[in-house]
């Protein structure tokens, strides 16, 4: 058992806090847990399980929140009722915090590192994913990344070259990390050029074609003015395997209607009985 595993099981003893739960139907199960990043800081987060007398093996889910302060759902919460909805059904899920949650985040990082940020955050998506996957019962063979804007971006991401990542759902993110990072600060010129190109093979629309030939739900508003139909419709095009192109007509945040969607599909992807 390596040193970060021992010390996120004695962090979901230690501390475990009351859930910030909606109305829970016992005996779906919430807890807060911290874990061990790679660089040795510790980042908390939500595992949602079924009771425990629901019969395994169980699918996984790794949720991935969007950036939208000061919406309060700006942070881990994000899918929480959707994880508790499928724990219903035997999932596990764990939503984790990520830098992003922090108001202002975004205007106050680090620009300069822009490209090892990105990378240094793909490696602690995995790590996330290892926290995952270390649950008891777990089933390998069904194990989604689910991700929303930033949440979508980077999971894409990790899980392109990941294995252990069966599907992927892809929620109103643009298809390059430079769509983001170029509102603030502005770059011109060779500048912007350069710096566009150095984050190209990061791309999410390349790593979505390198996810094929896994399963891939792809979701977008058509109102969306961050992430424009163009673009939603390049990230579909660039995945030559099976794929699930749904748009809503509604904004960034998608709309219900994509929640029961979203639901629907992880349902049907990991033979679930509703």
């Amino acid at each position: 058992m390596t040193p970060w595993l021992i010390a996120t099981s004695v962090s979901v003893l230690l501390q475990t806090i009351p859930p910030p739960a909606p109305n829970l139907q016992p005996p779906v199960s919430v807890r807060q847990l911290t874990y061990a990043m790679p660089d040795n800081s510790r980042n908390a987060a939500t595992l949602v399980t079924p009771a425990a007398s629901s019969r395994g093996p169980h699918p996984a889910i790794l949720y991935l929140h969007w950036y939208e302060p000061p919406r309060p759902t700006s942070n881990r919460t994000e899918f929480l009722a959707e994880a508790v909805e499928l724990a219903g059904s035997g999932v596990v899920s764990l939503l984790v915090d990520t830098p992003w949650a922090a108001d202002g985040w975004f205007q106050r990082r680090d620009a300069s590192r822009d490209y090892e940020f990105t990378l240094e955050m793909a490696k602690n998506v995995r790590r996330a994913l290892d926290v995952l996957l270390t649950q008891p019962g777990i089933d390998k063979t069904r194990v989604a990344v689910v991700g929303h804007d930033f949440g979508a971006m980077w999971g894409a991401l990790a899980a392109a070259d990941d294995p252990r990542v069966t599907h992927l759902v892809f929620m109103a993110g643009s298809p390059s990390f430079a769509d983001w990072y170029l509102f603030t600060p502005k770059r011109e010129g060779i500048e912007k050029e350069a710096f566009v190109a150095k984050l190209a093979p990061l791309a999410p629309v390349r790593a979505v074609a390198r996810f094929s030939p896994r399963p891939v739900l792809l979701q977008f508003g058509t109102s969306d003015k961050f992430v424009k139909n163009d673009d939603a419709k390049a990230m579909a095009d660039a995945i030559p395997g099976p794929k699930t192109f749904k748009t809503y007509d509604f904004e960034h945040e998608l709309t219900y209607q994509a929640r029961v969607d979203r639901v629907a599909w992880l349902r049907e992807q990991f033979r679930l009985q509703h």
